[in-house]
């Protein structure tokens, strides 16, 4: 989860699409970039960066799509299945790069929600 929040934006997607993931069962690697950084999110201890991630199926972002350039480099040498912008971020060279790369990419879109959508019982 890059860009995850603790506890104090309970509010904001960031933390909330996190927490209810975690409550669907997948297991979470928060990386949050803004500063000052909790030592845990939701009970999880931080990553410092997505180069300190170990192998992961889906890196879930929570940056503007202006950020995205930054974290580029990062995302094609950690290789996860898919990268998901969260709704309203969209980066098509950014996205466009990862998939020539193999990378599957989802751009605005919520995980959550879509995770609601397709899966039956799943908490509304």
């Amino acid at each position: 989860m890059l860009g995850a929040r603790g506890d104090s934006h309970r509010q904001r997607p960031a933390y909330y699409v996190p927490r209810y993931l975690q409550e669907a069962g997948y297991r979470l690697f928060p990386v949050p970039v803004h500063e000052p950084r909790p030592i845990e999110i939701l009970g999880e201890p931080i990553v410092p960066s997505l180069s300190a991630l170990p192998p992961v199926d889906i890196v879930n972002v929570f940056r503007r799509s202006e950020q995205l350039p930054e974290h580029e480099a990062d995302l094609l040498q950690l290789r996860p299945r898919a990268v998901w912008f969260q709704q309203g971020i969209v980066n098509d060279a950014v996205a466009g790069r990862l998939a020539e790369a193999g990378i599957d990419v989802v751009q605005d879109r919520c995980i959550m929600v879509e995770h609601r959508r397709l899966l039956p019982g799943a908490a509304h």
